[in-house]
This record gives structure tokens, C-alpha cells and sequence, in this order.
């Protein structure tokens, strides 16, 4: 068996080390057009979850990432002056470049044959392969020259965003939101190495709307004078540590998906396959787990054909439903104004906090029990303001089970059934069949 892997990002190297786990007699050979130890970007983010599935597929890279990653529970909202902790969260950060070169190390130890430097332009150069894994990225070239048959879907966001680093210490994910005369800037921050790293030791992503970037006159900046323009944007947030750059340009985010997953003996894995916002801190995580799911695919019985069509059957329902996650999210951030100026505090920590759907009102409780206690008690003030319905006696409650006003009528609660044609009243009276019908529904 003779397995290509044509990039050297984390999909193609783990997959490599699976696969060489499962068949140790495999001859794999992995291509990466730039120089070991050198990539582009700084930290990635994985949640305790997915953490737990990296343990199952080789806890010996796991334990390696283990032994240097940083940890941490809470996600700090900086909003209109105010600090909103929400903790329980679980999450990993590590240094993307510490993150290859562990599993560069592991997939040579297990016998992959690693080729740097060396760019794949003609897959025949490759020789006679079983398999050729597509890891080369989200401008990969082996999808775009068979696009006919991957059938691939871009789509570019609104939004504007940089990629930096720093070296400054987050004790916590922070979001940050500051409006200047141009307009409003979003600050996504997290730390990823204990210790002063040679990229920093913190990711500063900074996202704003394609309107705002405009009026800042970033469209001309160099790298060099958009680094100071984030410098100066958040110089109190950074405590005045400046700003790393690593290819740091200005960009909107590609949203990616394939109708097709593989053409032949030839299949798209990571970046080249999809594309998750990184506002979920996804893309690593996406890209491992394929190599997971592949591999599990193509070590059962049957033809590698077979394998690839397994694969992309059992794997597609959850990227589908990661990207679902990563759209909202996404949308959440590409429409913050609306937010930032309609929401008081705490209902915007609330709404940042559940903005992929992934995570709601009972999920938030569990992680951080505290935390939703005081937005039921927030709203349910707000509720009793706007009713006119004492709730002093009932504190914690589910907002769903708060009063409300309509005009002069008071509903004891937020739930509603809506109304059929065949509901109509006489006089506004309802009937025996409506309390049998209605009473149905709230069985």
C-alpha cells in the first residue's frame, strides 16, 4: 500500500500517523512546499471534548499535547466599560508550530517519510499511489485543477479580519469590543504558550465590518502601518505590548464546502475540504478530526474506493453540522452592531455566549451555574418592570417563565401556541374544543 500526502498541515500529519499505525507496512510519503518548522498563523484552540477524542485515536500525541498546551475555563466579555466572566467553558491552546512539530516528530518515529521544501504540481510526479490525500490547504491546487468534479462552494464574508500575535498573558478567551470614530471593532484574544514564544505567546484577532474598514483607511495600509493601527485600537487591552506580525494582511474569511469529497483515488481532507469561522476555533480541530474519521474509513474491510464513499457518508452529517455552528457564529460577529447597541450587558454576554446554537439557556447552566443565575435574575427584573408583576418571591426562574405586557394584558409566561384557522372564538370566547385542543399541546 502507497499513500501520498500532498501538504503538511495537521490533517494530512495525522492522518499519516493513523494510518501507519493501522498499517505499519504502509509506505507513506508526506510533501510540504515550505521549510520544517515554519508556518504561517500563531496559536489553535481545542475544547476539552475534542481533546478527549484526540486521546482515543493515539494517546501518545495526545499526551505530548498535553504536556505543553495551556488551559483554561473562563471567557472574559469586555463590553461598554464592563467585564462579564462566563467559565466552565474547557479549552486548550497551543502554538500552532509546536503543534506540527509534535506530529512531524510522532509521524517520523511510526516511519513516514517526511519531504519539505517540495512542492507537488504534477500528481504523477508522485508516482504509482494507492491513495493521494489533498491536505493542501484552502487554495488547494489539486481541488482547484479537478474542481469539475470536487464541485467546490466559496463563499467570502463581509467581514475584515487580521491575524496577530502578541506576547501578552490572557488568564482567560477575551472578547473585546471597542467603537471609535470609524465605527465598531471586535477583538478576538487567547493565550496558547506559557512562556515567551518566537510568534508571542497570545492570538489577537481583529474583525470589523468591511464599512468600518473603509472608513479607517486600512484598504491602502501596509502590514507594517496595519499593525500599528491595532496597536493603537487596543493599546490599554494589550497594556501596551506590541503586536506580532506573521503575514498578516487584512482578509474576509473563505466559507468552503464540496459537493464531491473525492475524485478516483484521490481525496480532499482539512482546509481543502471545508471551512469552519474562527470565531468557533474550529478549522485544527475539523481538520484532525477528518484524519480520524478517514482513517477509520479506509481500515475496515473493502477497496480504497469504498473507504472514501464510507467516509464521506459517516463524516459529512458533522461537518454539515460544525459548519451550521460556524455560519451563526459567524453572522453573529458579521452583525455585532445590531447587538452592541440595542443589548445592555448582560443580555449580550448571553446572546455572545449562545450565538452558535450550539450552546443554550440549560447547556450555559450546566457549564456555569452562577453565571445564568444572574442573567434569569437580570431578566426577571426586567420582566417585573415591564408587567408590573412582582417576582421578588420567585427569583431564578427560566426567562420563559417570566410575565409580559401587551398593552393592558398581562401573559404569565413567554410560551405560545401558534394559532390554526380553526381556532377562531366566537365573540372572543373559546370553547370546550379549544381547552381539549390546547390542552393536548400543553400534555
Amino acid at each position: 500500500m502507497k499513500i501520498a500526502c500532498v501538504g503538511g498541515g495537521p490533517a494530512s500529519l495525522y492522518f499519516a500517523i493513523l494510518m501507519k499505525k493501522a498499517w505499519p507496512n504502509a509506505e507513506i510519503d508526506l510533501y510540504e512546499q515550505n521549510p520544517a518548522d515554519v508556518t504561517w498563523g500563531f496559536g489553535v484552540v481545542f475544547s476539552d471534548s475534542t481533546m478527549a477524542g484526540f486521546g482515543d485515536a493515539d494517546d501518545e500525541t495526545l499526551l505530548e499535547i498535553t504536556q505543553q498546551f495551556t488551559h483554561w475555563d473562563d471567557i472574559d466579555i469586555h463590553f461598554k466599560g464592563e467585564v462579564l466572566r462566563s467559565t466552565g467553558h474547557g479549552f486548550a491552546g497551543l502554538a500552532r508550530l509546536k503543534l506540527l512539530k509534535i506530529l512531524a516528530q510522532r509521524a517520523r518515529r511510526l516511519g513516514v517519510t517526511m519531504h519539505f521544501d517540495t512542492r507537488v504540481d504534477d500528481l504523477g510526479d508522485l508516482g504509482p499511489c494507492d491513495l493521494i490525500v489533498a491536505g493542501d490547504g484552502v487554495n488547494s491546487a489539486i481541488r482547484t485543477k479537478y474542481a469539475a468534479d470536487f464541485e467546490p462552494e466559496i463563499a467570502m464574508r463581509p467581514n475584515k479580519f487580521i491575524w496577530l500575535g502578541a506576547n501578552k498573558r490572557f488568564d482567560a478567551f477575551n472578547f473585546y469590543f471597542k467603537r471609535n470614530d470609524h465605527g465598531l471593532w471586535r477583538a478576538h484574544c487567547y493565550q496558547y504558550d506559557q512562556g515567551t514564544y518566537a510568534n508571542g505567546n497570545a492570538t489577537i484577532i481583529v474583525e470589523t465590518t468591511e464599512e468600518t474598514w473603509r472608513r479607517a483607511g486600512l484598504k491602502n495600509h501596509t502590514e507594517e502601518e496595519s499593525v500599528a493601527f491595532c496597536e493603537q485600537l487596543f493599546e490599554r487591552e494589550l497594556d501596551g505590548a506590541p503586536l506580532i506580525s506573521n503575514r498578516s494582511e487584512w482578509r474576509t474569511f473563505p466559507e468552503l464546502s464540496n459537493k464531491h469529497w473525492s475524485r478516483g483515488n484521490i481525496v480532499l481532507l482539512g482546509d481543502a475540504l471545508h471551512t469552519a469561522h474562527f470565531s468557533i476555533g474550529s478549522g485544527t480541530k475539523l481538520a484532525m478530526e477528518d484524519a480520524i474519521s478517514l482513517s477509520q474509513a479506509l481500515t475496515r474491510p473493502g477497496s480504497i474506493p469504498e473507504g472514501l464513499a464510507l467516509f464521506e457518508k459517516e463524516r459529512r452529517p458533522d461537518v454539515i453540522s460544525l459548519q451550521r455552528a460556524a455560519r451563526v457564529s459567524m453572522k453573529w460577529f458579521e452583525e455585532t452592531e445590531r447587538y452592541y447597541d440595542q443589548l445592555d450587558p448582560p443580555q449580550f454576554a448571553f446572546s455572545l455566549l449562545t450565538r452558535s446554537l450550539r450552546i443554550n439557556h440549560e447547556n450555559l447552566r450546566k457549564r456555569d451555574p452562577n453565571f445564568v443565575r444572574g442573567i434569569d435574575d437580570w431578566f426577571a427584573d426586567r420582566a417585573a418592570q415591564q408587567s408590573g408583576v412582582n417576582l421578588v418571591t420567585t427569583k431564578h426562574i427560566p426567562p420563559a417563565f417570566t410575565p409580559f405586557k401587551l398593552r393592558d394584558l398581562v401573559i404569565s409566561n413567554r410560551i405560545a401556541v401558534s394559532p390554526m384557522c380553526m381556532y377562531s372564538a366566537e365573540d372572543g370566547t373559546v370553547n370546550d374544543w379549544h381547552l381539549v385542543h390546547l390542552g393536548s399541546r400543553a400534555v
